[in-house]
């Protein structure tokens, strides 16, 4: 499995097919180019971009959208390629196997409606990774490359920190991270680093690994 993180919250995963997740407005439409299957997390424009993915689509017909269905009024005019997925939903995609956790975003304030959110697990038999969308549920199951939000509005950092050491990954990277300048992001970085419990690391957009 070759993992690629583009800018925020997006990532691209290549085994036998390629799978996209959470291809939203801070991320390059690049990500899409060649996809078979779409993730989406949940419906905030940082983590889905219709137009974009209207491109994809015009581009390579076959793509195939997965979202939690409160996200599917957002998805209208693809309704023929998006499949509803309930927390606790197993499923095939682009040749990965995935599972979906949660069900409901974190808190961003109590006069804030909370909103639909799954965290996917994803594995190609290999090797496993979470992406946890706007929350951090913990999944039952082993993960191999955790990626743990850095920054948001619903967060502060020790518990992102606790995130990862209560899903105890064999190595974390930075999700959720072009809210934060440089300086903010050395920071959290380095508490991370120090208490995490995991080899972690945030990555450049575009930095593939494998």
């Amino acid at each position: 499995m070759r993992i690629t993180k583009f800018t925020h919250a997006c990532l691209r995963l290549e085994g036998d097919g390629v799978l996209v997740a959470d291809p939203g407005a801070f991320s390059e439409r690049s990500a899409l180019t060649g996809a078979d299957a779409v993730l989406i997390t949940h419906e905030h424009f940082d983590h889905l971009d219709p137009d974009a993915l209207a491109d994809a689509l015009a581009r390579r017909p076959g793509l195939r959208i997965y979202a939690h269905p409160d996200v599917l009024p957002k998805l209208t005019a693809f309704a023929d390629v998006v499949t509803a997925v309930e927390p606790g939903a197993e499923f095939e995609a682009a040749g990965f196997r995935i599972r979906a956790y949660g069900g409901q975003h974190a808190v961003i304030h109590p006069e804030l409606p909370r909103i639909a959110n799954l965290g996917f697990l994803i594995s190609d038999g290999a090797g496993s990774v979470y992406t946890p969308g706007d929350s951090f549920t913990v999944p039952e199951e082993s993960v191999d490359t955790l990626f743990v939000p850095l920054n948001a509005p619903w967060m502060k950092l020790s518990e992102a920190i606790d995130f990862v050491r209560a899903v105890r990954p064999g190595r974390a990277y930075a999700l959720h991270d072009s809210l934060l300048t440089e300086t903010g992001a050395s920071i959290s970085n380095g508490h991370l680093e120090r208490f995490g419990g995991t080899k972690y690391a945030q990555l450049a957009p575009g930095t593939t690994v494998s």
